[in-house]
C-alpha cells in the first residue's frame, strides 16, 4: 500500500475550512493511525485539552505544529476564534488528552458551531477506552449503554445507578481512582455481588489489568490502598420478568438446578423458565451449559 496516496473519498487531506476530530492513543503511542499523523502534521492549528500532553505526543511523532488550549474551562471563549479560522480557509484538528474527543471529553461545542456555520466536520477514527474495554471484557457487546463518568451530586448519581441496575443492556462506566471503591460497593449493594462485571485499568499501557468476572471477584482482587490509573467498568445487563421484576443470573441458575434435579432436560428447563420469566430461552439454555448443569 502506498501510504502517500491512501484510498479516500475525500480530496487530499487536510482540506481548507474543514474541522477534523482526531482520535489519539489512550496509552500505547503506536496505536495512532497514519491518517491521524498526516492530519496533525499538516493542519493549520491543533486545538487540544492540554498543550503539554499533546506536545509530548507530537514530539514522539516528530511533528512540529501550532497548538491552542481548548478544554472545558475555556472552550466557549475560544469558539469564535476557531470558527473565524475556518472562515479564513484554515484547517483545524481537535484532540483530547487521550482517545476520541467528545467521548467524556471536550469538543461538542466546536462541532456544533462548525456544523451550524456549514463547515465540514470529519472524524479521524482512533482508540476509545470504552470500546476497547467492552470487546476485551467477554460481556455481551451486541447492545450497550455508555454512561461515562457518573454525576458527583448524590441524587443524580443514585438515579443513574438505578438506571444501570435496571438496564437490560451492557453498561459502560468510567471512574476515577479516588471513587472506584465506593462505586463498586454501591453496585454490590444495588445489583448483588454476582452481577457480571469486568473492571479494566491502564488500557493499552504497560500495567494494563483486568479484574472480574463479577462484582464479588473484583472487590476481592482489587488493591484499594493506593488506587492509580484510569478505570473502565463493563457491567452486564439485567434480566426482567414478565411482571416487571428483575431477575439475576444467579436466581436463574438456582431455578435451573431445581428443574434439572426434578428430571427435566436442560432444554425443557430453559423452555419452562423462558415462558415463566420472559427471558429468552436461548439465553437461559446458554447459562445452563456454561455452568455445566446436568
Amino acid at each position: 500500500m502506498n501510504i502517500n496516496n491512501p484510498l479516500s473519498h475525500r480530496n487530499k487531506e487536510p482540506e481548507r475550512s474543514v474541522l477534523y476530530i482526531v482520535g489519539t492513543p489512550i496509552g500505547n503511542l503506536d496505536d495512532i493511525s497514519i491518517r491521524a499523523i498526516n492530519i496533525l502534521k499538516n493542519v493549520s492549528l491543533i486545538a487540544c485539552e492540554d498543550t503539554r500532553k499533546t506536545g509530548r505526543l507530537l514530539k514522539h511523532l516528530d511533528i512540529s505544529n501550532k497548538l491552542i488550549s481548548f478544554n472545558e474551562y475555556n472552550s466557549l471563549r475560544k469558539l469564535d476564534f476557531l470558527i473565524k479560522m475556518l472562515e479564513e480557509g484554515k484547517s483545524l484538528a481537535v484532540v483530547s488528552d487521550a482517545g476520541m474527543p467528545l467521548i467524556s471529553d471536550p469538543g461538542e461545542s466546536i462541532v456544533n458551531k462548525a456544523k451550524k456555520n456549514n463547515f465540514d466536520v470529519i472524524c479521524i477514527p482512533g482508540p476509545c477506552a470504552a470500546i476497547t474495554a467492552l470487546v476485551s471484557s467477554g460481556i455481551d457487546a451486541t447492545k450497550f449503554t455508555f454512561y461515562g463518568f457518573l454525576p458527583k451530586k448524590s441524587l443524580d448519581r443514585e438515579l443513574m445507578l438505578k438506571e444501570i441496575y435496571e438496564n437490560n443492556k451492557t453498561s459502560i462506566v468510567y471512574e476515577s481512582p479516588k471513587r472506584i471503591k465506593k462505586l463498586l460497593n454501591d453496585l454490590k449493594n444495588l445489583c448483588g455481588e454476582e452481577r457480571k462485571l469486568v473492571l479494566l485499568k491502564e488500557l493499552t499501557k504497560r500495567y494494563e489489568k483486568h479484574f472480574g468476572d463479577n462484582i464479588k471477584k473484583v472487590l476481592e482482587k482489587m488493591e484499594f490502598s493506593d488506587p492509580k490509573g484510569e478505570y473502565t467498568l463493563i457491567i452486564s445487563g439485567t434480566q426482567k420478568h414478565r411482571n416487571g421484576d428483575f431477575i439475576s443470573n444467579k436466581n436463574l441458575i438456582i431455578d435451573l438446578k431445581e428443574l434439572i434435579k426434578a428430571g427435566l432436560s436442560n432444554s425443557s428447563a430453559a423452555n419452562y423458565l423462558a415462558n415463566k420469566s420472559g427471558v429468552p430461552k436461548n439465553e437461559i439454555y446458554k447459562l445452563s451449559i456454561k455452568n455445566n448443569l446436568e
